[in-house]
């Protein structure tokens, strides 16, 4: 049988995630340490809810590995705190695994505003979101994921029309059944979190959800990528301290090396980990180590191989 699509004049009070949870019934008379464990036993279900959604969430890491591969883009789409989340997780990016900040982008009802500041009216215009993503001009090599707890957002799904039509491969990511994201998108990713402690307030269980699932996506897709080494962040920024230590912990641990042999690697390398990985293990010279690492795409492994070949 066919699944329902609930449309846009559906009540809000019909999605699982707006009912009220019958295991925090009376809250407000609750101590701190009961609210605390209410919140942290539904937040204990949340994994599981995402478990069941791995093959398709397998799916969608494939599809956005194949488009970074062949020059597109990830595009993430949200509101409210669906598009919070979208924007951390794209800006954490660049970062993470020392891509182009145009590599993984986010747009979001009300813009760079939005962060920090609710822009409730903006998530309604189908207008704005069709807007918003044409900016990006969407394309046939680009992944663009509409995020919506409810899956009925008007802002979200007009951008996620516009960019299947546009020949982009779409995903939609929503934590109700059968809604109208998940039909205007190629692929979707159901992770039902059911009803919140608090009722309605999606920023807790179904917003871990989504930061899980986009967490998968993302260091999914890096990964394929050959942008983590084992798995180690070989491919990160180097400009505080902190990384910079990071950089010395990550080359000691792939190389199996002292400390100082860490440090002598990198020195020899210009201070880039994944050059300092390949030359080590290979005996490849800088450039050839460089030159390897480009022909790979900056996939470790395979320039390691790439690298041991020409020997």
């Amino acid at each position: 049988m066919p699944r329902k699509i609930p449309n846009k004049s559906s009540s809000l009070q019909d999605l699982a995630t707006e009912q009220p949870n019958p295991l925090s019934t009376d809250l407000d008379t609750k101590s701190a340490l009961e609210i605390a464990r209410i919140i942290n036993s539904e937040d204990a279900k949340v994994a599981a809810a995402v478990e069941r959604a791995l093959p398709q969430i397998a799916k969608a890491i494939d599809w956005i590995a194949d488009g970074l591969t062949n020059g597109g883009r990830l595009i993430y789409v949200g509101t409210g705190t669906s598009g919070r989340i979208a924007a951390l997780d794209a800006s954490e990016c660049p970062p993470t695994f020392n891509t182009d900040s145009k590599l993984v982008q986010f747009v979001m009802a009300g813009g760079e505003r939005a962060l920090g500041r609710a822009v409730e009216a903006d998530e309604d215009s189908e207008e704005l979101g069709i807007r918003e993503i044409r900016k990006r001009k969407p394309g046939k090599k680009d992944v663009v994921v509409g995020i919506a707890a409810s899956g009925r957002t008007p802002f979200t799904i007009a951008a996620i029309k516009h960019a299947r039509r546009a020949g982009s491969k779409t995903i939609a990511i929503t934590c109700n059944l059968s809604t109208p994201l998940e039909q205007a998108a190629d692929h979707a990713i159901l992770v039902e979190t059911g009803p919140e402690v608090v009722a309605g307030s999606t920023r807790m269980k179904a917003g871990t959800a989504e930061k899980m699932v986009l967490n998968m996506l993302s260091t999914g897709a890096m990964v394929r990528l050959g942008f983590v080494y084992g798995n180690l962040m070989v491919n990160l920024h180097q400009k505080n301290r902190k990384l910079a230590e990071r950089a010395i912990s990550i080359v000691e641990m792939a190389l199996q090396v002292s400390r100082t042999g860490a440090q002598q690697a990198l020195a020899i390398a210009r201070h880039d980990v994944p050059v300092a990985i390949v030359m080590h293990l290979t005996g490849a010279s800088r450039m050839e180590a460089v030159r390897a690492l480009r022909s790979s795409g900056g996939h470790v492994r395979w320039a390691i191989e790439q690298a041991r070949g020409e020997e």
